[in-house]
């Protein structure tokens, strides 16, 4: 007799279910995906003990009489094809058939449907597969799916659940998902008789969003919309101040069907490249919408994985429309839970102020043939106040300062600076009386040498320095040597100035790895690279690739390598540091490195950013805060630094009242 021999069919559903039936999670998917599919508007997912104990779908969809409730059960039973063209064009969210028969094979199900509203229904009861009751029952439209005691049949399965808090999350996280994709469906989720979620199911995405993560976090969403030949897709991203540890929050949403797709997602942090931080991720929910045949759903058991036929048309685009709503979306960050209040004022009056001098000062001006400034002439160094009261400032509204010259000096002397040998930050020398300030020579205090390096590029950029997206801030001093406090007419502002630095230096480097011609200076004494045999090998072939970046460097023996010049623009006192860098990146990178010579600038850039700026507890003089903070108007993007960390954050007058309760 031969050895080959056909399944028995409850044997089969249980290997099916497998592969369909994963956790109690995947129960819920596919009943939920179910009643979508049969046209609910209500959704019910009630669960107990994390699913092991019970799972009940309640939909208004439109039922089924007592034939479909049986045939329901069988495998491979399906409403939603009927040939093999079908399956090119699917735009449901179940087809196979597998997943009733699959479920009822390791649980207790019980059926209850009825097609319309004349109040009689079929109710079934199936144990391990098999039917154990049927009946005719009252029951209004629609279908309700209970199962209980899942995996009771199969106890290798359920003993490697994970705990209630676990299984529950994976619940969580598919009706989430089931409800940004179906915002107009209204959801309800509950374990152990406690809501989850509920949404209204009006259909405003941003409405499911608030439900699902709170609408504090909604409110520091963008809309993306964008649209290409093949494709469509609107949804929201979060700003760059709102971040997650990991990927799950990145959802998208292809035909109205949740899929897992590692390109779409990769494309969609590119968009984000710079702006966040390292090993932190958006918030993201993307409706896409394409012809059923340029996807297909059908690459995965549970059909969370999807191929597309033009991907990286795609990818491209999603990458670009992310880019563009950033940039278009991208503000100062305002600390969490001090949104600005919500009213609106036709007009505000500017803060006058009386300007009173002492009687020496005024003397001593006198003599010198100093002018003393006028209540209108301080009126002109203030900032344009926005008519949206406690909003951001636009750019078209604030005006530039004055520039400060040697009368200036004299008239509004600066706080002595702290001394070099490195002074706390609360041992400033104890300020000299104004008719000795008035009595000193006035200076300008030189910018230091760590400010000087971008300042060509920030004079051609001096015209354009009105239209920056950051307003005119005016510095105040500084904590810690770390941070500038600055303020305007709309609030307080901290700036990181390493931060700021880095963003500077930045855009300044990648401008210049951009260039062609590299002008390149002599090195003093050539600097020595050794390494092993085969690093050498690799190294010798990446030479030109190295030298493109204006360095000159050539073998000297097997395994050492000369190099004689560098860019004249390296960052000074960190030029062999910055070498050695770009020499064990390219020694690092796979034989695609020549095709990633974007990428190798781009690290390059940041890399040199990082090592040239300040650092903490390097205080600066008010000249240098002035230099720094005008210098970070001309930049692109001024709001994080290269490594996606902030580096400005606004406190509004509003805000700073609320945390002194001067207002409730």
């Amino acid at each position: 007799m031969g050895v080959i021999k056909l399944l028995d069919e409850h044997l089969a559903n249980m290997i099916a279910a497998g592969e369909v039936v994963e956790r109690p999670a995947s129960v819920v998917k596919e009943l939920v995906e179910n009643a979508i599919d049969a046209g609910a508007r209500h959704i019910e997912v009630h669960v107990e003990e994390g699913g092991l104990e019970l799972i009940r779908i309640v939909d208004d969809g439109q039922g089924m009489d007592r034939e479909d409730c049986r045939l329901a059960f069988e495998r491979h039973a399906t409403s939603k094809i009927g040939s093999t063209r079908d399956l090119f064009r699917i735009r449901t969210l179940g087809f196979r058939g597998e997943a009733m028969p699959s479920i009822a094979a390791v649980s207790r199900v019980e059926l209850t449907s009825s097609p319309s509203s004349s109040q009689v229904g079929t109710l079934l009861r199936i144990e391990g597969g098999q039917i154990v009751e049927e009946k005719d029952v009252a029951t209004v439209k629609g279908t309700e799916v209970c199962v209980r005691s899942l995996f009771y049949n199969t106890p290798a399965r359920l003993k490697y659940m994970k705990s209630i808090a676990t299984e529950v999350s994976h619940i969580s996280d598919f009706v989430n998902r089931l409800a940004l994709t179906h915002p107009s469906i209204a959801f309800t989720f509950t374990h152990n008789q406690k809501t989850l979620l509920q949404t209204s199911g009006d259909g405003k995405l941003l409405h499911v969003m608030a439900a699902i993560y709170g609408v504090q976090i909604a409110k520091l969403l963008l809309p993306i919309s964008g649209e290409t030949l093949d494709f469509r897709w609107s949804g929201f991203i979060s700003k760059t101040e709102v971040t997650r540890a990991n990927r799950s929050y990145l959802s998208t949403l292809v035909n109205g069907r949740y899929v897992r797709s590692l390109s779409l997602n990769h494309a969609i942090l590119r968009g984000y490249h710079t702006l966040l931080p390292i090993g932190r991720y958006p918030i993201v929910a993307m409706q896409i919408e394409m012809d059923p045949t340029l996807v297909d759903v059908n690459v995965h058991p549970a059909k969370l994985e999807a191929r597309f036929s033009k991907e990286e048309e795609l990818c491209n685009a999603m990458e670009q429309s992310v880019k563009e709503t950033l940039r278009q979306g991208l503000g100062i960050v305002r600390p969490m839970g001090t949104q600005p209040k919500a009213k609106v004022v036709t007009q505000v009056e500017q803060p006058q102020f009386e300007l009173q001098f002492a009687p020496q000062a005024v003397t001593l001006a006198k003599e010198r043939d100093v002018v003393m400034p006028s209540n209108s002439d301080m009126s002109k160094r203030r900032p344009y106040v926005s008519r949206e009261f406690f909003e951001e400032p636009t750019s078209s509204a604030m005006q530039a300062p004055t520039a400060m010259t040697t009368t200036t000096m004299a008239e509004e002397p600066s706080p002595p600076a702290i001394k070099e040998s490195g002074a706390g930050y609360n041992e400033w020398p104890k300020a000299a009386s104004e008719a000795n300030v008035m009595e000193q020579e006035p200076t300008m205090p030189e910018p230091v040498a760590a400010l000087q390096v971008p300042i060509a590029a920030a004079e051609e950029a001096e015209g354009e320095a009105d239209e920056s997206a950051v307003p005119v801030l005016y510095p105040v001093g500084q904590v810690h040597g770390t941070y500038i406090v600055a303020q305007n007419d709309t609030g307080m502002y901290l700036i990181d100035q390493h931060a700021a630095q880095e963003r500077i230096f930045y855009e300044y480097f990648m401008e210049k790895l951009r260039q062609e011609s590299v002008a390149s200076q002599l090195m003093l004494f050539p600097h020595t690279v050794e390494c092993t045999a085969a690093e050498a090998v690799r190294l010798e072939k990446r030479l030109p690739l190295l030298q493109s970046f204006g360095l000159e460097i050539e073998t000297f023996g097997s395994r050492t390598f000369l190099v004689r010049a560098h860019p004249h623009w390296f960052p000074e006192g960190a030029e062999l540091e910055v070498i050695e860098e770009l020499i064990q990146f390219v020694l690092e990178a796979g034989e695609h490195v020549q095709a990633d010579v974007a990428l190798m600038r781009e690290k390059a850039a940041i890399m040199m950013s990082c090592k040239a700026s300040i650092k903490a507890n390097r205080f600066l003089t008010h000249a240098e805060m002035e230099s720094l903070l005008q210098q970070l108007r001309t930049t692109t993007s001024p709001f994080t630094c290269p490594h996606g960390r902030p580096i400005i954050i606004h406190f509004s007058g509003y805000d700073l009242e609320k945390m002194f309760k001067r207002v409730m």
